[in-house]
């Protein structure tokens, strides 16, 4: 997994919302190095050199790869407002730079573990809701846990050798640390 040329993987991430909880788990492997973005600073561009193998067969500006995003929230939720909450997640992958682009196979979903007896088979059944005007809040927690999901699964990665000798460096702390301080968002 090579997440904007660093060592990607799993990262996951939460919210509180209005009571609610929203989860986020990433399985990412896509974005190149020049548009990584974290807390808004260029990392990508501050950070050069030991770009990955795979960066050789690309051509210039393809976005390839592909980013599994699922979101997982107790609020009570209807299909159709699962299906709102998984196209958030996109907002939060393109916090951190990414476009999406032709070559990127990209899966969101979203499901709620409310509503136990959704899935009976006979009876009526008794279902509740978050009414729509109030997802707002939903939304944001959705946007903010998956971009954070993205960046701990590249910090909590680490540097990799794999097939015929192929290394993958994992995303420098240190350096990263420098660009966010150049850019004042680390706190003192």
């Amino acid at each position: 997994m090579v997440c904007y040329g660093f060592k990607g993987g799993i990262g996951t991430s939460s919210r509180k919302a209005d009571g609610y909880t929203v989860g986020v788990l990433v399985q990412c492997n896509c974005g190149r190095r020049a548009q990584l973005r974290i807390a808004g600073v260029p990392v990508g561009q501050e950070i050069t050199g030991n770009e990955p193998y795979a960066s050789n067969f690309r051509r210039a500006g393809e976005d390839v790869g592909s980013i599994i995003i699922v979101v997982a929230t107790d609020a009570p939720l209807l299909p159709h407002q699962l299906k709102r909450l998984a196209r958030r997640a996109s907002l939060g992958l393109a916090r951190t730079g990414s476009s999406s682009g032709n070559g990127s196979g990209d899966i969101f979903i979203a499901f709620s573990t409310a509503n136990a007896d959704a899935g009976r088979t006979s009876g009526l059944v008794n279902l509740t809701m978050v009414p729509n005007d109030e997802m707002n809040r939903l939304f944001e927690a959705t946007v903010q846990a998956t971009e954070e999901a993205i960046v701990n699964a590249m910090v909590g990665a680490e540097t990799m050798t794999g097939f015929e000798g192929h290394t993958v460096i994992a995303l420098p702390h240190d350096r990263l640390q420098a660009a966010l301080k150049r850019y004042n968002r680390l706190g003192q």
